[in-house]
């Protein structure tokens, strides 16, 4: 069963799905006044503003990180968008 948080600034939720992790780091190298892996709750929402922390969820690569807008009636997790990007000296990421 999975271990879904919901994080929410009542403008947006985070949902995070640890199992699809891929600790890749873009989340914290980022926005990392957001994102503090050796924290609990290891996100803190209210650090950012809602379009910083939309921008930085839809650049996680393993899709663990989603958002909803609380504004709108249905909640459904927004489609992100797949792409591709190399790495200098590294693995692609997808």
């Amino acid at each position: 069963m999975s271990k879904t948080k919901n994080y929410t600034n009542n403008e947006v939720t985070i949902v995070w799905e640890p199992e699809k992790c891929i600790h890749s780091g873009i989340c914290v190298r980022g926005l990392g006044d957001v994102f503090k892996p050796k924290e609990k709750p290891w996100i803190k929402i209210d650090a950012a503003p809602t379009d910083d922390l939309v921008k930085q969820v839809k650049a996680c690569p393993s899709g663990a990180l989603s958002y909803f807008m609380n504004d709108k009636g249905d909640k459904t997790k927004e489609t992100l968008e797949t792409k591709v990007e190399v790495l200098e000296n590294g693995p692609l990421l997808v």
